[in-house]
């Protein structure tokens, strides 16, 4: 692939070197992302909404699901856990997987029926909320009158 005139180099190497400078200013700033093991991330998430349920998948590669915690209280949902590092051979030339403590929050529409609420974990966590009897739509009747 030809370069255009003027450029000396491949311009992706020099956002490369952008995003490099930028997380190192981050992080003398904030300090490292998970601040000595302790602050917790945010996975990759969607929330569904259907008549009779709201459905929340949750990216969560590698994940056993005895290092996950799903709890509802009221309208909202909180989804905890820990991914842990894992031994490797070799040397590790570039990490660019999360690890440590993360948290997932929604507060979800409407009232929900905290009872029903499942989960299933297969590489994405998907808990199944259901609404509250009194949050489902339902379908009126018109009736006619003659006068």
């Amino acid at each position: 692939m030809e370069r255009p005139l003027g450029w000396t180099r491949n311009p992706l190497a020099e956002f490369d070197e952008l995003i490099s400078q930028m997380g190192g200013l981050l992080e003398s700033t904030v300090g490292t992302p998970q601040g000595a093991g302790m602050a917790p991330w945010t996975p990759s998430a969607d929330v569904t909404e259907a008549d009779d349920a709201y459905y929340v998948e949750i990216e969560l590669p590698g994940v056993k699901s005895k290092d996950i915690d799903v709890e509802v209280s009221g309208q909202d949902l909180i989804v905890t856990g820990e991914i842990k590092d894992r031994e490797r051979k070799g040397v590790l030339r570039r990490n660019a997987r999360r690890t440590g403590r993360f948290e997932y929050r929604v507060v979800l529409p409407s009232e929900v029926n905290t009872e029903g609420v499942k989960a299933d974990m297969s590489g994405v966590l998907t808990v199944t909320v259901p609404k509250a009897e009194v949050a489902k739509p339902r379908h009126v009747e018109i009736s006619e009158r003659t006068e």
